[in-house]
């Protein structure tokens, strides 16, 4: 580990030592030596403060900042490349010449809803009440996670996950190519046809990960370390397929399985309707299926690069968060933050000292008055629950005196988010009330009464640099509140912050080190 090698400006070079030990490999030692550096990339977040701020400076406006943000500057950087890979698409787009292309355009058409529909008969089927009773060793099925498709698979046992989804891991041997075979993780497996040369390897896969399962069973030996042992499986596995020329029987999922809702009779219905059709295909029939197909399907996927390129130039060359933008002042209107004319009014100026806490809470608490019939103790602890953002094991017991003052605060809460998702901004309203934490209410309280650092740390289990991180950032948020009071005239509130940052603001929190 190391800092900046010499001074800029003075030294012309500098000498780093780099210790490292026989554990670090070589190209991790040359990765850090002679490795780029990480890319720096705009984390820019668009805020009410920010909005607030912009609107209230004459001659400058959000969108102007917008529009010459390094965010911005970013994508416009990123142009030169996406028209370089647009234009890569549709070459190799036009490139592609496939002979009666709407009857195979047809074809994959019908294919590909064919896919859908046995993906929702799998999800209905995939549930544990109706498959846990066919996973019996030995049952044949087929797997399907993301891209990678693999071929029959034979169930060997399985076990509930623990935690509060009911997820159940299933041990199968899959038939894997000999390279991810020979790998000892099971991170980059990839499936291998049963018609071609693999090997079988027991896979941990999740149980929703089932695509169909079979009527039919292979017997297993009572040890599968021995390779010989799961070869001897793959050959009956191959001798089961070669008697199934038109393919496995399946379980039926409503005669078999005991699925007998709406829903999966529906699915059964589209899908005998649209295997007819395809049945009925003059493309079925024709010895190039296989050969057609995978050429219409690779252009298909070239078709959706050159979709997407197209959105993410477009992306690009758009100006980036005016909606968010167009959203947030929406949201300042509907509350009288601002005019129609974007001109800020007095709650705008209010909120625009405000940037530690919630800015439309703490502005919506201010001017309903909330603050105004509560001690100094009461409104520090209030505040806590804007600055405290950690997670705690277990919500203190409150006594009325705080509990009001919360109840006041949740409500006021509920009011900006339904405010905000009427305005078009996507919100979940339980969540953005439960970000108010008030686990460090009786302790900011306890501490503002003048108690000791020793006794608010018996008080709870929240970490002692978490409380000192809280205490710092509200004393942070008190003098910006000191600001606001101040910005409405109303002297008593502004001299009751000032207090509570007198009273916060002592003893060992507040220390300059702790080696002092």
């Amino acid at each position: 580990m190391s800092g900046r090698a010499g001074r800029r400006g003075k030294d012309e070079r500098g000498i780093v030592v780099l210790v490292i030990d026989e554990r670090m490999s070589p190209s991790t030692a040359k990765e850090i030596v002679k490795g780029k550096a990480d890319p720096l990339n705009s984390a820019f977040k668009l805020t009410y403060n920010m909005v607030l701020n912009l609107l209230r400076v004459e001659g400058i406006n959000p969108e102007f900042m917008l529009e010459r943000s390094f965010y911005q500057f970013q994508h416009f950087s990123s142009i030169p490349a996406l028209y370089d890979k647009l234009k890569s698409c549709e070459q190799q787009y036009e490139s592609i010449k496939i002979e009666n292309e709407e009857e195979v355009a047809r074809y994959y058409k019908l294919r590909k809803k064919l896919e859908l529909v046995q993906d929702q008969i799998a999800v209905m089927m995939n549930e544990p009440k109706y498959l846990l009773p066919f996973l019996q060793p030995g049952r044949l099925v087929t797997v399907k996670s993301g891209d990678l498709n693999f071929d029959w698979c034979v169930v060997l046992n399985f076990h509930k996950k623990p935690g509060e989804k009911p997820i159940y891991i299933i041990d199968v041997l899959a038939h894997l190519t000999l390279e991810s075979a020979a790998q000892k993780l099971t991170v980059e497996i990839q499936p291998c046809p049963l018609s071609e040369r693999g090997e079988l390897k027991a896979i941990p896969i999740q149980h929703i990960l089932i695509r169909e399962i079979s009527a039919v069973r292979v017997y297993l030996p009572d040890d599968l370390r021995t390779k010989e042992a799961r070869q001897g499986i793959l050959k009956a596995v191959q001798d089961i397929i070669r008697r199934h020329p038109c393919g496995l029987p399946l379980l039926d999922p409503v005669r078999d399985m005991g699925i007998k809702s709406n829903d999966m009779t529906s699915y059964i219905k589209q899908y005998s309707i649209l295997q007819t059709r395809i049945d009925e295909h003059p493309l079925t029939k024709s010895p190039q299926l296989k050969t057609i197909y995978e050429q219409y399907e690779r252009k298909a996927n070239i078709e959706k690069q050159v979709i997407d390129a197209k959105n993410e130039l477009k992306k690009a060359q758009s100006l980036l968060q005016i909606g968010d933008l167009k959203r947030h002042k929406r949201v300042l209107r509907r509350l009288g933050y601002c005019n129609s004319a974007d001109v800020i009014d007095l709650k705008g100026r209010v909120a625009c000292e405000i940037d530690t806490g919630d800015e439309l809470v703490t502005t919506e608490l201010l001017f309903n008055g909330v603050f105004n019939d509560l001690t100094v103790s009461q409104a520090c602890a209030l505040l806590s629950c804007f600055v405290f953002q950690e997670k705690a094991n277990e919500m203190p017991k409150l006594l009325p005196e705080l509990s009001v003052p919360l109840h006041l605060l949740q409500e006021t809460a509920r009011r900006v988010a339904r405010v905000s998702i009427e305005s078009k901004i996507e919100m979940d309203e339980e969540r953005y009330v439960d970000g108010f934490k008030p686990f460090m209410m009786d302790v900011v309280k306890a501490w503002v009464d003048g108690q000791s650092f020793a006794n608010i740390c018996k008080m709870t289990t929240i970490f002692e640099g978490s409380i000192v991180r809280c205490m710092r950032r509200l004393e942070e948020l008190l003098r910006q509140m000191c600001c606001a009071a101040k910005a409405i005239g109303n002297s008593e509130l502004e001299a009751k912050f000032t207090e509570g940052t007198q009273k916060i603001k002592r003893d060992i929190v507040f220390a300059a080190s702790l080696y002092l």
